[in-house]
């Protein structure tokens, strides 16, 4: 279910680095030494997605990752988007 503005801003509080964009999406970059850190990150969230049946917009930039996340089929953020970005940061926690 889609959350309200008030639970998208509450949220956003507890995740450090995730921002807001163009209303719809949550958005973090990642920053790694390398370039093949950085594509291991993506491929360990790309494992990540799949168990969560949830996948972000993923841009690789050198040594740069950006994720997108939005619940299409809700139309906006929903839990689902904080519960990925979570274990996308934990991820991230292992560089």
């Amino acid at each position: 279910m889609k959350l309200t503005e008030t639970e998208i801003e509450s949220s956003l509080s507890n995740y450090e680095g995730w921002k807001r964009e163009d209303v719809k999406w949550i958005v973090k970059k990642y920053r790694f030494r390398t370039f093949l850190n950085a594509v291991a990150y993506v491929n360990r969230i790309a494992e990540a997605s799949e168990q969560l049946n949830h996948h972000p917009l993923i841009a690789i930039d050198y040594k740069m990752v950006t994720l997108r996340l939005t619940t299409w089929s809700d139309g906006g953020l929903t839990e689902l988007d904080f519960k990925a970005a979570s274990a996308f940061d934990a991820v991230f926690a292992e560089y």
